[in-house]
């Protein structure tokens, strides 16, 4: 069954009297895992108010598309970098011309030429208004660019007139939306994916460890199965829920996440590692736990194995995938890595920028092959993955 689990939904509503059917819209996406923001136009507030969808989604309501309470004013950018999904319903006549011309008049058609979240309308209007050459152009414009339509259905309308042009039923738009990350991109594939931090005792109660939180190997794993791929992932510790359809293996160590990764290999087509591995370990693990003393401690470190470079250079080596966390010259290092440790591709992020990377729920990367790469602007980290997967699938043999 498709599915939303976790993924940021901005539901878009216009001044439509089916802006009554936004309601049970949010319960039926929140219903399929997903998280819901609203954008309301003006329009939309004469039919339903922020407060009825504020209380159902649990979140405020945005309105105006100049807002003091944002983020340096630009609510704009930010609700289009927190967006795995644009889904406008109802999406009246108007809204779907100013679409197709690019119009940038309020929050909502703001918002939407600023994200690179796919965009899903449900069209509600007079049948006539939908039959007319204008709204045909305006839907095969939208077409062309990779707009996603769902309905309109035909029936009784609030006019008084029968035909083409009411919104689709809240329950067909949500799965809708759901199946947009069904791409079967990796159908029949078998992917492995390294997720989180690795944590090296220094004894019993001790352990040298990193800042990762693992949500974008997580992110990685949701989009590998929406992809149709079967999944493992080989955790060190974290606090993220696991994607259904994902299987976890959970590991503390550097040694015994390699351990994990070569036993899996004879069951694998994909290798992405994206775990942040503790380059070092201590030289030995105290019995018991170090007590307070002298004003300083000496601590030998030994190196961990690299567990990218011995997948890419295995007898069965599958489409290996690399991360670079860099903080200064990440491209430059990020290929030299790519080359130096046989990978067929790498994926460089700035971990310096304090709003993207390790912790955050964004990221903005570079994803780099043997004769391209493509950078991927700022992003939910759940529409990043969803993107490297996409770049996977084009690359791999």
């Amino acid at each position: 069954m498709a599915h939303l689990f976790k993924r940021n939904v901005l539901l878009g509503v216009t001044g439509g009297i089916a802006a009554y059917k936004s309601a049970e819209l949010i319960r039926q996406l929140q219903l399929l895992g997903a998280n819901v923001r609203v954008i309301m136009t003006h329009g939309a507030r004469e039919f339903i108010t922020p407060l009825t969808l504020q209380a159902l989604s649990g979140n405020p309501v945005h309105t105006e598309l100049l807002d003091e309470q944002a983020e340096q004013g630009m609510g704009h950018i930010e609700l289009a970098r927190w967006a795995d999904l644009l889904l406008i319903a109802p999406a009246t006549a108007d809204l779907l011309a100013r679409l197709a011309t690019g119009r940038a008049d309020d929050l909502l058609t703001t918002t939407a030429l600023a994200t690179a979240a796919p965009l899903l309308v449900a069209p509600a209007m007079n049948q006539q208004m939908w039959r007319d050459q204008a709204t045909t152009d305006n839907i095969a414009t939208l077409a062309t660019r990779g707009v996603h339509l769902v309905g309109p259905a035909a029936g009784e309308q609030a006019c008084g007139d029968v035909g083409p042009g009411r919104m689709e039923e809240p329950t067909i738009i949500a799965a809708a939306a759901a199946g947009l990350f069904q791409s079967g991109l990796l159908a029949g594939k078998r992917v492995v994916i390294t997720a989180g931090p690795t944590r090296e005792a220094m004894d019993p109660v001790r352990y040298i460890s990193n800042h990762s939180s693992g949500k974008m190997g997580y992110a990685l794993a949701q989009a590998a199965v929406d992809a149709g791929a079967s999944t493992t992932l080989v955790s060190g510790p974290v606090n993220v829920p696991v994607p259904d359809g994902v299987h976890k293996v959970s590991v503390e160590s550097a040694e015994q996440m390699l351990d994990q990764c070569q036993a899996l290999l004879g069951e694998c087509d994909i290798f992405i590692a994206c775990a942040a591995v503790a380059d070092y370990r201590p030289a030995s693990i105290e019995q018991h736990k170090i007590k307070k003393g002298a004003e300083q401690l000496t601590l030998e470190l030994v190196r961990n194995p690299d567990i990218v470079a011995a997948v890419a250079n295995s007898a069965q080596a599958p489409f290996t995938v690399g991360f670079a966390a860099e903080t200064n010259d990440v491209l430059s290092y990020a290929r030299d890595k790519m080359q130096r440790k046989g990978l067929d591709m790498i994926v460089a992020n700035d971990v310096s920028d304090q709003n993207i990377g390790f912790n955050s729920d964004q990221n903005a990367v570079t994803v780099m092959w043997s004769d391209g790469e493509q950078a991927l602007p700022c992003a939910s980290k759940n529409s990043i993955a969803t993107q490297i997967v996409a770049l996977i699938a084009q690359n791999k043999p």
